[in-house]
């Protein structure tokens, strides 16, 4: 089978826009046509200032809600990050086989980077380094496929280029993957800033509609989303990005067309409130279902346990081959108890 590969970071609480752009075809689609493993990646939480308890807790709610969005344990691996040290053990020697220029490339470093700048700070290091180790993440399974957003193509494009170099130095090591964005709803826009991503670490509360926001929560802020002066509704993502974001969104929850949806409302009014209805229908068994695996975290942290097992499993022979290729001395074999030479006598005497 096909194997795919993605991951949630938890920097925030998950958003409508991570459901509707990637967890749901996770759920209906992805695990059952592939080998799939989905990640809590952690480890790349850890490239901005950060609350060390706020990152656990995120990444249990990030871990529950994958369930809860219908990923089932017998189909696919859910894991996190930082419980398979394969990933770290491979990043570091893509570190050897990347280059300065390429993390300097990527757009998030220089966005971010160029806002410290301004501010009279600086990021860190991991921040330039992180699109490696999300390039370990990726190779170490053997991954053909990686569904990710329009904002996240940059990065998988650098894992086949760190692959492709890798085997082409060291010998046929890695699958080349490539990304799979999704076809509907790939990117929900901010609702009070639509020319924006609906980021889960974004601290604009109001344009975002979080996954156990409660219904009367999500229907006061799609009423209150951002629109245009015209009278008219019309999809015209460039030229109107407020009525097309939730043209999108109405149609990613219902399964209809935003450019026909256009020509059934005649007031923003309506559009809003239909979508409200449609979001709170599509949140409302994934919330409920998140509440029933809350009284029961003991399930939950075995399928991480289980599922990070499994994980291991899949990327250490690839890892291995990769230490071998890299021309990395392999680890003795250690003897057993009582079979192996004595050890010798080091303390002192008086």
């Amino acid at each position: 089978m096909t194997r795919v590969f993605s991951g949630i970071k938890p920097t925030g609480h998950l958003t409508l826009g991570n459901y509707l752009g990637a967890m749901r075809r996770w759920a209906a689609v992805d695990q059952h046509q592939s080998d799939a493993l989905f990640c809590i990646v952690d480890l790349h939480a850890l490239t901005v200032d950060h609350d060390p308890a706020r990152v656990r807790r995120l990444s249990r709610q990030a871990a529950t809600l994958l369930l809860a969005s219908g990923l089932d344990p017998h189909l696919c691996t859910v894991f996190v990050q930082s419980h398979v040290d394969e990933h770290t053990r491979l990043s570091y020697l893509l570190e050897c086989v990347a280059t300065d220029g390429e993390m300097r490339r990527m757009i998030q470093y220089k966005e971010k980077a160029a806002r410290e700048r301004v501010r009279g700070g600086s990021v860190r290091l991991s921040l330039l380094t992180y699109p490696v180790l999300m390039a370990a993440d990726i190779l170490a399974y053997g991954t053909d496929q990686v569904p990710v957003g329009d904002d996240q193509t940059q990065h998988v494009e650098l894992a086949r280029d760190i692959a492709v170099r890798f085997n082409q130095r060291y010998g046929h090591t890695f699958v080349v993957p490539r990304a799979t964005p999704p076809q509907v709803a790939a990117r929900v826009m901010n609702l009070q800033d639509p020319t924006s991503k609906m980021g889960k670490s974004d601290d604009s509360g109001p344009g975002i509609v979080y996954l156990l926001d409660e219904p009367d929560v999500v229907r006061r802020k799609i009423m209150r989303a951002v629109t245009d002066s015209a009278r008219d509704v019309v999809y015209d993502p460039e030229a109107r990005p407020g009525p097309a974001n939730l043209l999108e969104i109405l149609a990613a929850c219902t399964g209809g067309n935003p450019s026909e949806l256009s020509g059934v409302y005649e007031t923003y009014g309506a559009l809003k409130r239909d979508t409200a209805d449609a979001v709170v229908e599509v949140l409302r068994p994934v919330q409920e279902r998140h509440r029933e695996l809350c009284t029961d975290p003991g399930y939950v942290e075995g399928v991480l346990r289980d599922g990070a097992e499994r994980a291991r499993a899949m990327a250490r022979p690839t890892v291995d081959a990769a230490y071998r290729a890299i021309g990395l001395l392999p680890a003795a074999e250690a003897e057993d108890a009582g079979a192996g030479a004595a050890v010798p006598d080091i303390g002192v005497t008086a």
